[in-house]
């Protein structure tokens, strides 16, 4: 079950999350993955100016809700702008198994962030709120990150995702067989299912997806 903590609620009232679990298999990206994911790559740098991907509405909701929990929204970015950037700069995307590809995918493509979990290693219920002092984790591949005032995950072990960065300990793996998705929307629930549907639709395509339940928080 994941929920959405009051006090986050209240200093960002439209914030809503959509949820889509499901069996996966997180083997290599198929070519058709990568095409995608490359045609969509040129599609933003193939613009007369690039840099406006970064002005869309998605974006902007997301930095202010940043600013809203007291989070700098220019030196913690949320995962969809750190994404648009990278491809911006001419870095490309990371190919890491299927399952992560059609994220990053669906990321770019909706411009919001979007958390993927292990649910082997997700232990209880899932709470989206803001990050306390003193609070922090190993990011995938990344040095301990900072979640003081960050919008994140916890589990009943603590903190494991965010919606900059995930940490490393439910991350998706190739031995990952069932997996959590979450769509992070700062700015309400209107677009959620459209993009669920098409988180499982990519996934049914390219990581073998079977029995998916989606929720709206």
């Amino acid at each position: 079950m994941v929920t959405i903590d009051e006090g986050l609620r209240q200093k960002c009232p439209r914030v809503a999350l959509g949820c889509v679990t499901g069996a996966v298999k997180a083997h290599a990206a198929p070519e058709a993955l990568t095409a995608e994911l490359a045609a969509t790559a040129q599609k933003i740098t193939g613009l007369p100016d690039p840099k406006t991907v970064l002005e869309s509405a998605p974006i902007v909701v997301t930095r202010r809700g940043y600013k809203a929990l007291g989070k700098d929204p220019a030196r913690y970015r949320g995962s969809a702008e750190a994404l648009l950037r990278r491809v911006i700069s001419g870095k490309g995307l990371p190919q890491i198994n299927a399952v992560v590809d059609v994220i990053n995918l669906v990321s770019l493509e909706s411009r919001l962030p979007i958390g993927l979990y292990d649910l082997a290693h997700v232990r209880g219920d899932v709470v989206f709120r803001a990050g306390r002092p003193g609070e922090t984790y190993k990011g995938i591949g990344k040095y301990d990150l900072n979640l003081e005032s960050l919008p994140l995950f916890a589990d009943a072990d603590g903190p494991h995702g965010s919606a900059t960065s995930d940490s490393e300990r439910t991350m998706v793996t190739a031995e990952t067989s069932k997996v959590l998705a979450i769509i992070v929307s700062f700015g309400g629930s209107e677009t959620l299912d459209t993009w669920a549907q098409r988180m499982i639709a990519l996934l049914e395509r390219y990581a073998d997806a079977t029995a998916f339940t989606t929720t709206i928080v």
